[in-house]
């Protein structure tokens, strides 16, 4: 199963984000174990990486980022992206960069904590609990 992770799914786990930390863990982990592919995108890496800096460091962001990456993949912003994000029109045009990345791996889900911005996807939208919820009813 793949799935899709917005950028506030993986700052939940790397700034022990409460309440939100233990489900989007719970993703990660179940990543960590290849029960899903996890995905997340280029321009999210960015993101991250400044955010990170800020608190602990650039050597220590660096460490961070490469564990992450032993668990998700990284797909790429190119022009098709851009484009298909674009023909969206979405308010937020970022929230549909990741979307059409979504779309990009054929993800199953796309997992945010911000559902409403998402309304617009053609990949199903689930918050990290419902993800958990879910997986945890496919499981048995």
């Amino acid at each position: 199963m793949k799935v899709f992770l917005d950028t506030n799914v993986i700052l939940d786990v790397l700034a022990n984000r409460e309440p939100f930390v233990s489900d989007s863990a719970a993703v990660l982990s179940l990543a960590e174990s290849r029960k899903v592919e996890g995905f997340v995108a280029a321009h999210a890496v960015t993101t991250l990486f400044y955010l990170l800096r800020r608190e602990i460091g650039g050597a220590k962001a660096r460490n961070v980022l490469m564990d992450l990456f032993r668990v998700v993949e990284i797909v790429a912003v190119d022009q098709d992206r851009i484009y298909q994000a674009m023909a969206m029109d979405w308010d937020d045009f970022e929230d549909a960069v990741q979307a059409s990345c979504a779309a990009k791996v054929e993800a199953e889900y796309l997992l945010t904590r911000d559902q409403g911005d998402f309304r617009g996807s053609h990949v199903p939208v689930l918050s990290p609990a419902e993800f958990v919820a879910l997986y945890g009813r496919v499981a048995e």
